[in-house]
């Protein structure tokens, strides 16, 4: 039990309404950083479990009543997060919050309908955000087919750059060679920012010995990605087609987002119905009415020879079961969706190739903005933050808006925190991963790598 958590004099004091998957994610991260939180849900069981494992309040009622809201004092409330399984209850809390209190507010909208028009509602309704985890997952997942190599594929700089996240196979080329020989010997811009061995994480130096079984992740830009990976001997190509089970919403986006590339999509759907509505949909799609998790009927369709194979049942039992049995019968790249986060050291021993979490997903959106918002007084904001490595680590995007102690010195006269490295400066639209030489100016973007936590601003890598 966690109680007696010591808040910051400067934590924001947040609602969250819904406590599903979502919500759980949002708590336990937004308590560790410091944060008031208040929880409304109407089921009693879940609000008495999540009060009893935080120093937090919740509330027993519908969010979007007016007085369960005053109870749980909106008219102090920084932000109000709106994540319930019910768009419309999402919109109107947020719309009610919006009239009584002077505070943020973030809904959580996933109906296809809706999402075409989230800018429109946005700024009608007047919400800080609008944001919709079933799209999140599929635009991950559309960068990780279109790098099929890459285990995990994040975008900072308006997508200028990419943390790319990789295993190093037998006998490859990096293998047994330090960080410093690899940098002389390749033609590309990269920096190695994290290795994961053995469950341990390094923030790696230039003399660190890369091996067999590493799981790196590189910063570059777009194209020197490419170029490094072809360096190294990987493929990069992006798949040519792609077998989907499931037709819920995520397949849905994904399949029109692939379509739109030049990727083929094939779906396996046991409703009926929901096989109708796809065909209309989606129109250039194969749509394919049976059971997913039928061997035969794979087989039938062709999973031995497809390129990709993406489960996205919403059951996490089955779509690690198909995509142990596509890596087992194919060479697809796969990738497994997991709602849930019990049992995570057993499935990273297994081999179920890129892993997605669209609950952390869309709670990282939301850490980030929460973060900018705690800092916005400050000389800096943050534009994009990833967790990696189970949580171990963090990539922040900072904007320089102020000069401080972190600017105009070159990098190896600052006195930074262990385990940081400064991955890329963005400049104008020009990327530099940097030397020691090079220096941070106001109005760059900045990226750190780091194993430390809850970072809100820049000048937070410097040493006390």
């Amino acid at each position: 039990m966690i109680s007696n958590i010591h808040h910051s004099k400067n934590g924001l004091n947040i609602i969250i309404v819904g406590c599903g998957k979502v919500g759980a994610a949002l708590v336990e991260q937004l308590v560790r950083e410091g944060h008031d939180i208040t929880i409304i849900d109407k089921n009693p069981q879940k609000i008495q479990n999540y009060t009893n494992l935080y120093d937090i309040m919740g509330i027993v009622g519908n969010g979007a009543s007016y007085s369960v809201q005053q109870e749980a004092g909106i008219e102090n409330t920084d932000l109000i997060i709106a994540v319930t399984g019910s768009d419309e209850l999402n919109l109107l809390c947020c719309t009610i919050a919006k009239q009584v209190g002077n505070c943020s507010a973030i809904a959580r909208v996933r109906s296809p309908e809706y999402s075409e028009e989230s800018n429109y509602l946005r700024e009608r309704l007047g919400l800080a955000m609008i944001i919709n985890p079933d799209l999140e997952t599929a635009k991950e997942a559309t960068h990780i087919l279109c790098l099929p190599t890459a285990l995990e594929v994040n975008s900072f700089a308006h997508n200028q750059a990419q943390l790319i996240k990789i295993q190093i196979p037998e006998s490859n080329f990096l293998d047994n060679k330090s960080i410093a020989q690899i940098s002389k010997s390749l033609n590309a811009k990269f920096l190695i920012c994290a290795i994961e061995r053995d469950g341990k994480i390094i923030i790696p130096s230039g003399n660190v010995t890369l091996h067999k079984g590493d799981k790196i992740s590189f910063a570059a830009t777009r194209r020197e990605t490419i170029n490094f990976l072809k360096q190294i001997g990987f493929r990069t190509n992006q798949v040519k087609d792609t077998m989907i089970i499931g037709g819920g919403k995520t397949a849905f986006y994904l399949a029109k987002i692939l379509i739109n590339i030049g990727i083929s999509v094939k779906i396996i759907e046991q409703n009926k119905e929901r096989c109708e509505e796809l065909s209309i949909l989606l129109p250039k799609a194969t749509i394919i009415n049976g059971d997913g998790t039928n061997e035969e009927l794979l087989k039938e369709e062709g999973i031995s020879t497809c390129k990709s194979f993406i489960p996205l049942t919403g059951i996490d039992e089955e779509n690690i079961f198909l995509t142990l049995y596509a890596s087992k019968i194919s060479n697809a790249k796969v990738i497994t969706k997991i709602n849930r986060n019990a049992f995570m050291n057993v499935i990273d021993d297994l081999n179920l190739g890129s892993i997605l979490y669209p609950k952390y997903i869309t709670s990282e959106t939301i850490v980030a903005y929460v973060r900018a918002k705690k800092n916005s007084i400050n000389n800096s904001n943050i534009e994009t933050l990833y967790h990696m490595f189970n949580s171990q680590v963090e990539a922040i995007e900072f904007s320089i808006y102020e000069p401080s102690a972190v600017t105009d010195t070159e990098i190896m006269n600052l006195n930074l925190k262990d385990n940081i490295l400064i991955a890329f400066i963005n400049r104008n639209g020009v990327i530099t991963i940097p030397s020691g030489q090079d220096s941070i100016h106001v109005g760059d973007t900045v990226m750190i790598v780091t194993t430390h936590t809850g970072f809100n601003d820049i000048q937070d890598i410097l040493k006390d």
